[in-house]
């Protein structure tokens, strides 16, 4: 699930995923941060879901996905889009 609040120049952009079998760390990867997998880590909840928000420029679409901490990659179900990506499979997708 992917909520937005819009700012002045900003949207700040709240990135929910739901618990993940066998997963000990969750992290955001995309686009806005040069899909380096180890800078967005994200937070688990007691309940077993995950999240984090960042602020993004407003008015672009960003491409992400998520990485669990054994190698996983997954899509949000709830992306605004997916475009497909050069390894054969989909990027989620968010505008801001």
């Amino acid at each position: 699930m992917v909520t937005k609040k819009k700012m002045k120049s900003k949207t700040q952009v709240t990135f929910k995923m739901p618990d993940v079998e066998g997963c000990g760390r969750l992290y955001i990867v995309g686009d806005f941060n040069e899909w380096d997998d180890t800078t967005h880590p994200m937070a688990q909840a007691g309940d077993g879901t995950w999240s984090l928000s960042i602020d993004l420029e407003a008015g672009h679409a960003y491409e992400y996905r998520y990485r669990t901490d054994d190698g996983r990659w997954l899509n949000d179900p709830d992306a605004d889009s997916s475009v497909p990506n050069a390894f054969g499979s989909d990027n989620s997708v968010v505008q801001t």
